[in-house]
């Protein structure tokens, strides 16, 4: 086999020699590139937009207005803060269980049953993401308005006036899960389309029945899309701002809000840099967990 390779290497002609030449030599150039060289542009502009703005908040957040951790004591202990950041995780553990009551059907039918209307479901799905939030917010205060399609219905139902829904909590839970639905979705439906169908056969075969195959084979096999799944809305919601703030009442603030409040109307940027400092360190925190008890690659799995 050698042989026959430096024969065919005598006998090709020169621009191919040269050409695997160059090959061979950018190859060897590219090998011995060090890594932090190939990852410092990904590198640069990371710590410019994520690390710089992230150290200054964390710097903020003891030195504004003097030095110390008097805001994060503030934070603590205030219970006007503990109140928000608790109603910010009712809120997102709620619009997490409504997205996985509603993905996990829709993403099961996807995945088994295939063919075009799942098709189709897959790609209205994903052309969900092309539409902006603030869009959909909006389409939302129209629904829900006086005028909108849930008054009339209410109304053509006897019911006048209808219960209003505008600017309540309710709003804002419908339009998250409306939201962030999509998410939980596919990352179900990803993770239930690599189950092996031989399994489902092989339990059908040994007498179990639809629901038997059901819990003790497909429900263990999707739980890491389950997971992964309500990770990725929990994170998204609790950090949301524009759809609580256009859609929810005053009195049921969340954690996002607040911190807007906190700069834009107190000018109180030290306590709005603690706030968001405590957010994060929540949300690292749960994707430690995750990573520890699961691997974060399986978000992108």
């Amino acid at each position: 086999m050698n042989s026959h390779n430096a024969q065919a290497a005598a006998t090709a002609p020169p621009a191919v020699t040269s050409a695997r030449s160059n090959g061979a030599r950018r190859a060897r150039a590219m090998r011995s590139v060090p890594t932090w060289l190939l990852l410092a542009p990904a590198l640069v502009y990371l710590l410019a937009t994520f690390g710089v703005p992230l150290a200054n908040t964390f710097w903020t957040s003891i030195s504004d207005p003097t030095l110390g951790l008097d805001n994060y004591r503030h934070v603590f202990t205030d219970p006007i803060y503990l109140t928000v950041y608790l109603r910010t995780a009712a809120v997102a553990l709620s619009v997490t269980a409504l997205c996985l009551l509603l993905g996990y059907p829709l993403a099961y039918y996807m995945a088994r049953k295939g063919g075009v209307a799942a098709t189709v479901m897959l790609a209205i799905t994903g052309l969900c993401f092309w539409i902006s939030f603030l869009v959909r917010t909006y389409a939302w205060t129209v629904i829900l308005g006086n005028h909108g399609p849930y008054s009339e219905i209410a109304r053509a139902f006897g019911i006048n006036p209808p219960p209003v829904l505008l600017f309540t909590t309710a709003a804002s839970l419908i339009a998250l899960t409306h939201i962030l639905l999509p998410y939980m979705v596919l990352t179900l439906y990803v993770v239930l389309a690599k189950i092996d169908t031989s399994l489902i056969r092989a339990a059908h075969s040994l007498g179990a029945s639809r629901h038997q195959t059901f819990w003790r084979v497909i429900a263990p096999l999707s739980l890491p899309g389950v997971v992964s799944g309500s990770l990725l809305v929990f994170i998204f919601c609790i950090g949301f701002y524009v759809t609580p703030t256009l859609l929810g009442s005053p009195r049921d603030m969340m954690i996002s809000s607040l911190i807007a409040d906190e700069i834009e109307s107190l000018l109180d940027f030290g306590t709005a840099s603690a706030l968001s400092m405590v957010l994060l360190a929540a949300i690292m925190a749960m994707l430690f967990v995750y990573d520890r008890l699961l691997g974060l690659q399986r978000i992108a799995e």
